[in-house]
């Protein structure tokens, strides 16, 4: 092995830092500030804006190893993996990039020097193919005159279907933008160095021939499907797939080949008894981990939606290819360390998030889990009952959704077995279902929804409580009107407002607009595109369009609001200092009565860990701290660690919140001046929302003392009722417990003397149907436990019998019915229960000879006793069952 998969990076980011490249780090899987991007597809995504002429680069030309992953849409390579040789969900992206500066000549000279080299790549030059666009004259020039290629090994590659620039060398960011020709580096497995024309050429990609390196030449804007135009300033794009070039450097053809998958393959082997190192689970396990680990490392939680759902995706068609070559034991979260030791410097981001992205891993595991088996096997009958080798859509959405089988992992079985999918069927069950779910939404939409005012507003509310405004559009439901008269409810939209309009978790104003003859009471404050509606009632006068009014927030509203928004920062920051920087928010609900905070964390949250995150805030609270706003460029918020959800879209020039150096965030709602006007902070509950997704609730001020004078109310009414001191509950409540689990277990064993009384009644008591000895009774109070142990004994001592047992407690009912093995090919102990809950509207289950059941109808459980007895009769009437 010439070079490990570590070395080639640091070697590619050497050779481009000794030619005047700045090293740019990867940047996140999650694209931030590119909404059209589900993840970080490619080298170029962190440079977009630079391509299109939105934003200049700081410097000339930069290099990257970027991460990214491609699970989706047109970049979607999740169903091939495991099963080509090149395809992975995450790879790592090697590029370099000229924005104005050096262009083709020096891109393709730079790519050969490193390829060929004998100082850095060091491949045979004959080894070697090219493709250029046909119509690109002096890029084929710069190959066969200057680098001296030959002209065999220099394919043109032309347009498809006679459409201009439709070529895989003519490379384009959409529909229109920045485009331009691409030249591509092949590396050819054979040892055959001719060919007889270019259709051999790319009859032969991707098998003999793999493309190890694309550059791309941004020279035109696109205007339309048919005409480009010279941009201004030409750029460089290039990138090279890591994985691609270790396999031809480690001399192997396939990428799970080389050194990194080779040590994660070996590893994920030591699970299994397969000794097959090639076999095609174990690549898609090894494959996964990877993808698994770096995107959780990005702060992404396993979810049914969005980036979650894929993450969830990638981890349960994992599972699902452990568990087919034999896995019992739970796995994929002890992959993660093998992950981060053998990415090198790579895994450095993935260090400090170890053990957050192993619990992920782990929940995830063991959810799935109790699924996984339950799924297969309706897979595997389901398949069985295939005709023309096609599975049912129906049934692929069925498994979808209850089991949560992602539909790629019902088609990886699929595949397997040589088996279809009816996707077109599938399609329609999705859209049936969500017609279905939707049916009733419209029927309930507010009417404010249906509101578009395409106008803006400018708020003031950031310093001002008052202001002089024009009234510009007044809407009474959804209709635009001119004036608004007494007692009517409508929406007043402004040209300027103090009010702040719901956002960001924080609940909008209330207030008054009023003028001399009228008032209008504003009841809540909503946004509507970039303006801001008044939502109320006006309770004297008219209001008019086109006249001024005045706009006066509740002041002690808004105060209230903004002890608890500054309170939510404060709370954020002592999370992340507290149970890590693994804390993200999730989402969260500023009132004037309380703050509600969401945010992901994997554990459980101890007593202790809670007040610790108190005590930190009640401290920052009582230093006074002065609130400071700045506006600032985004890129010099993220440079002072500014918390911001860069899921969201950001302006260039954002809005800073700064507590000192405890808390700085972006955001744009309202705080108070000081940490000190806060008063108290207590939090009130904490919870688990969802798997991952925790919620803590908590509130501030006057709010905080009365919750706490609430919870002293609370103790002294048990001091009273233990006739103690508040410093004895704990000593007195050890004591009473001490006695009720002894009274317990005397009322136990006093029960089970009484088993013995009850056993003989029923057997003397019992009835006949036909030779079988029927036994119903109806307890009153009785320990469920011993009603069973009582069937139990009833089945030892009788040989062939039905039991019915009922016991009624706090108005609702219990029952078990016991049958004994020699009857049950003619009645079950199931079919009884069934009957029993059916006429009773309960529930219940088992097994054939035992099973258990309840409900709340206990008035009807006398003549439902007689039915069942009645069906019982009939059942072996003339049935001959001994």
């Amino acid at each position: 092995m010439n070079k490990t998969t570590n070395k080639i990076r640091q070697d590619f980011l050497n050779f481009f830092e000794k030619k005047g490249h700045v090293i740019i780090p990867s940047s996140s899987l999650v694209p931030y500030d590119d909404s059209t991007l589900l993840f970080t597809n490619a080298g170029m995504n962190q440079f977009k804006d630079i391509f299109l002429g939105q934003k200049k680069s700081d410097y000339p030309c930069v290099a990257t190893v970027q991460r990214c992953l491609r699970t989706g849409g047109k970049h979607n390579d999740l169903e091939n993996v495991g099963y080509t040789s090149k395809h992975h969900t995450f790879f790592e992206m090697l590029g370099n990039f000229s924005f104005g500066n050096y262009f083709k000549k020096e891109a393709i000279e730079y790519s050969w020097e490193l390829l060929t080299s004998k100082k850095w790549f060091n491949i045979p030059k004959n080894k070697l193919w090219i493709s250029v666009y046909h119509d690109d004259d002096e890029t084929y020039k710069i190959w066969k005159n200057v680098i001296q290629v030959p002209s065999q090994h220099i394919i043109r590659i032309g347009d498809k279907n006679n459409l201009k620039y439709n070529s895989e060398n003519f490379w384009q960011m959409g529909d229109t933008g920045p485009c331009g020709p691409c030249t591509e580096i092949f590396y050819d497995y054979s040892n055959n160095s001719d060919l007889d024309d270019s259709l051999e050429f790319l009859e032969n990609k991707n098998d003999r021939f793999i493309e190890i390196w694309n550059i791309v030449f941004i020279e035109f804007n696109r205007i339309s499907k048919t005409k480009i135009i010279p941009l201004e300033n030409k750029c460089i794009d290039t990138g090279m797939g890591l994985e691609r070039i270790s396999a031809v450097l480690q001399n192997v053809h396939s990428n799970y080949d080389i050194d990194i998958f080779q040590i994660l393959i070996k590893n994920i082997a030591k699970f299994t008894k397969i000794k097959d190192l090639n076999h095609a689970s174990l690549k898609i396990i090894a494959d996964h981990i990877r993808s698994c680990t770096y995107i959780i490392a990005d702060d992404i939680i396993p979810s049914n939606e969005h980036r979650g759902y894929v993450l969830r995706r990638i981890i349960r068609r994992a599972l699902r290819h452990g568990h087919k070559i034999g896995i019992k034991e739970k796995f994929f979260y002890k992959l993660v360390s093998n992950v981060i030791e053998i990415m090198g410097k790579s895994g450095n981001v993935l260090k400090q998030k170890q053990e957050k992205i192993e619990e992920i891993l782990k929940t995830e595991e063991i959810q799935f889990s109790h699924t996984l088996d339950k799924g297969l096997k309706i897979l595997n009958l389901e398949i069985q009952k295939t005709h023309s080798n096609v599975l049912s859509g129906k049934t692929v959405f069925y498994l979808y959704d209850t089991f949560g089988f992602p539909v790629d992992l019902t088609a990886d079985v699929c595949r397997e077995k040589n088996i279809k999918i009816d996707y077109k069927n599938y399609e329609l069950c999705k859209e049936n279902q969500k017609e279905q779910s939707n049916f009733n939404k419209k029927f309930y939409k507010n009417y404010n929804d249906y509101i578009i005012v395409n106008d803006i507003c400018t708020f003031q509310g950031y310093k001002k409580n008052k202001v002089k405004s024009l009234v510009k559009y007044i809407f009474v439901k959804n209709n635009l009107v001119s004036e608004l008269k007494t007692n009517e409810n409508g929406i007043i939209f402004l040209d300027t407002t103090c009010f702040y309009a719901e956002s960001g978790g924080q609940i909008g104003d209330k207030g008054e607009l009023y003028n001399e003859k009228s008032c209008f009471i504003v009841k809540n404050t909503k946004k509507y595109g970039k303006t801001i509606g008044h939502i109320g009632k006006l309770i004297t006068g008219t209001i008019l369009v086109n006249e001024y009014i005045y706009s006066k927030i509740d002041e002690d509203h808004r105060h209230s609001i903004e002890l608890n928004h500054s309170a939510t920062h404060l709370l954020h920051a002592a999370l992340q200092k507290i149970l890590g920087q693994n804390v993200n928010q999730k989402g969260s609900l500023v009132t004037d009565t309380h703050l509600r905070f969401d945010f992901s964390y994997t554990n459980s949250i101890q007593l202790t860990q809670i007040q610790k995150i108190e005590y930190m805030i009640n401290l920052n609270i009582r230093k006074n701290i002065l609130i400071k706003t700045k506006e600032l460029k985004l890129e010099e918020a993220k440079k002072k660690k500014a918390i911001a959800l860069f899921d969201n879209q950001y302006k260039s020039i954002v809005r800073v919140v700064f507590i000192d150096n405890f808390s700085i965030e972006l955001c744009g709602g309202t705080h108070t001046t000081r940490t000190g006007d806060i008063g108290l902070f207590k939090i009130i509950s904490q919870s688990s929302i969802a798997s991952g997704i925790k919620r803590i609730e908590a509130v501030t001020g006057q709010k905080a003392i009365d919750y706490l004078h609430q919870k002293d109310n609370y103790i002294e009414d048990i001091s009273l009722s233990l006739n103690c001191n508040h410093s004895h509950i704990k000593e007195k409540l050890k004591k009473l417990m001490i006695t009720i689990t002894n009274l317990e277990k005397k009322i136990i064993q006093f029960q089970k003397k009484e088993n013995k009384y009850y056993i003989k009644q029923l057997i003397k008591n019992a009835s006949y149907i036909y030779e079988i000895k029927f036994i119903e009774n109806i307890f009153y109070n009785y320990e469920h436990k011993l009603m069973r142990e009582i069937v139990d004994q009833l089945k030892k001592e009788l040989k062939t019998t039905i039991i019915i047992l009922i016991n009624v407690k706090n108005h609702c009912f219990t029952v078990i019915v016991g049958v004994t093995k020699n009857l049950i090919n003619n009645i079950t102990a199931t079919k009884i229960m069934d009957i029993l809950m059916k006429e009773t509207n309960g529930k219940g289950g088992g097994k054939k000879e035992i099973a258990e059941g309840g409900g709340v109808d206990t008035k009807k459980l006398s003549i439902v006793l007689k039915n069942v007895k009645s069906w019982i009769f009939k059942n072996f009437k003339n049935n001959k069952y001994l």
